[in-house]
């Protein structure tokens, strides 16, 4: 039995402005042949499907074709999504014939040339292998589900968790794939749009409305008939004329208990519209005042509006400005992008003081460099090796350490992943568990913080990923859509 495997992922902040290319991609893994399946091992949605494969003992071969993986980013080039089509339909021939297509994807994917990445690389996959072959997909919960991708897929399954486990999802959509290939299942799928976003403070499924929505999906996968439930909080600043959220529910032939759980879900997330519309960050002013005032650390300064896990660039200065503007005596840690200072400071070299202009020149609608004076303390960066969300490294390229008062801030020429993870400061030999505040370049995802995290703060900051979606000029996003237009009454078909 053969089996074809790729990955392909992206998650598009339509309000940035550093467009996506190959060289994204280079930075968080391009891999192709062999190398798919030695990085997988362990890790991401692949690696849960080939653990799900040995569990099953399944006799099968693998036929990996590629996995390119390129963080969250503004939209993807034309060049860079032709050379997956290329890949793509290249490995898919050479590969025939296969017995099943396993296509770990994000699905918030969007080109300058087509506003639905993941549908489009499905049509091409269906087009090739033809109508018997299975294909299953394994999503992030953000994605937004279009028809083509619904259309072009036997079954899907979407995280179950924010903070995501992508392992897990993949484990879940190979177990599909192996009861369909041998004849235990035949997946029928459903799926409803729903005309509503919302922005990013309620999205941890642990609480709030969000753990109950994501509950009933769980208590639904109890029932009788019932595969995979999977919810699509679709991530809040990709604007595309499919855009919303959805919710998709596979049964093992049953069509219309498909297509009424699914609107049962979508329901139940209208019913919620407005628990998850509750704001919880508050101004940077305040935010840097309480972590001040807090017992203990670290206190995790959560920068919503620069979240480099949601396509932001990553150089906001809007917390560090207000950390300078009140003189904070306590440590401090903190990420920024900025290839300027850092060749700066590399040319100025370890021990030297440097007055830089620092950050805020990505993006010109929300940034603003701040003036400041640091010594070079370190030299850095380059490929880091470690687990996060699903990667098994990724590249910050080159990185230095600065010491301005009681703030270090590590600034490197590419994203990484913002600080989100301790082994960027690990890196320089700073231990983030003895600062009072440390800054994350998300809204969610600090989880590789938490054995050492006091309080989370979220801050309402300016960017590409603010949770102030009111205040972006949407262009292409489906009208009427709750809360951006008067929408009181709507129920699922």
């Amino acid at each position: 039995m053969r089996i074809a495997l790729a990955k392909f992922g992206q998650e598009t902040s339509s309000f940035s402005p550093v467009a996506t290319t190959l060289d994204t991609f280079r930075l968080y893994g391009l891999y192709e042949g062999s190398e798919v399946l030695s990085r997988a091992r362990g890790v991401g949605a692949l690696g849960g499907f080939l653990d799900a494969t040995a569990s099953a003992q399944l006799q099968w071969t693998p036929v990996p074709l590629i996995s390119a993986w390129a963080g969250a980013s503004g939209v993807i080039t034309a060049d860079t999504l032709k050379f997956f089509e290329e890949k793509l339909i290249a490995g898919l021939q050479a590969a025939k014939p296969v017995d099943a297509f396993f296509f770990d994807l994000h699905g918030a994917g969007q080109a300058e040339n087509e506003p639905d990445t993941e549908g489009h690389l499905l049509t091409i996959s269906r087009e090739i292998l033809g109508d018997n072959v299975p294909i299953i997909i394994a999503l992030d919960h953000h994605a937004n589900l279009t028809q083509r991708m619904v259309d072009h897929a036997d079954g899907l399954v979407a995280h179950r968790t924010q903070p995501h486990d992508p392992f897990d999802t993949g484990q879940l959509a190979g177990r599909m794939l192996i009861a369909q290939l041998r004849g235990e299942i035949k997946p029928t799928m459903a799926w409803q749009k729903i005309p509503m976003i919302a922005h990013q403070e309620q999205f941890l499924t642990s609480r709030g409305p969000m753990k109950e929505w994501f509950d009933l999906a769980r208590e639904m996968e109890t029932r009788p008939g019932v595969v995979s439930a999977s919810t699509f909080p679709m991530q809040p600043w990709l604007d595309v004329p499919e855009g919303g959220w959805a919710a998709t529910v596979v049964t093992n032939n049953d069509l219309a208990l498909a297509r009424k759980s699914a609107a049962e879900l979508a329901n139940k997330a209208w019913e919620l519209r407005e628990q998850f519309w509750t704001m919880d960050s508050i101004s940077p002013e305040a935010a840097v005042r309480r972590a001040v005032q807090a017992e203990r650390g670290v206190v995790i300064l959560s920068d919503t509006g620069d979240s480099v896990f949601g396509g932001a660039t990553g150089d906001s200065t809007t917390i560090l400005a207000e950390m300078l503007r009140q003189e904070i005596t306590q440590p401090a840690l903190m990420t920024l992008v900025d290839p300027e200072v850092v060749e700066i400071a590399i040319s100025a070299g370890i021990g030297s003081e440097i007055s830089v202009k620092l950050g805020g020149k990505l993006d010109p609608h929300f940034g603003h460099p701040v003036d400041i004076t640091a010594k070079v303390v370190q030299i850095g960066g380059g490929r880091l090796e470690t687990v996060v969300i699903g990667l098994e490294s990724f590249d910050m390229g080159r990185a230095v350490l600065l010491e301005a008062g009681n703030i270090m801030i590590v600034v490197s020429e590419a994203r990484g992943v913002g600080g989100n993870h301790p082994i960027v400061y690990r890196h320089f030999g700073l231990e983030p568990a003895n600062a009072k505040m440390l800054v994350v370049k998300t809204a969610s995802n600090w989880q590789y913080y938490q054995e050492m995290t006091s309080e989370v703060i979220r801050v309402d900051t300016p960017g590409a990923t603010m949770s102030r979606l009111h205040d972006f000029e949407w262009k292409h996003l489906p009208r009427p859509i709750y809360p951006l237009d008067e929408l009181s009454e709507w129920a699922a078909d």
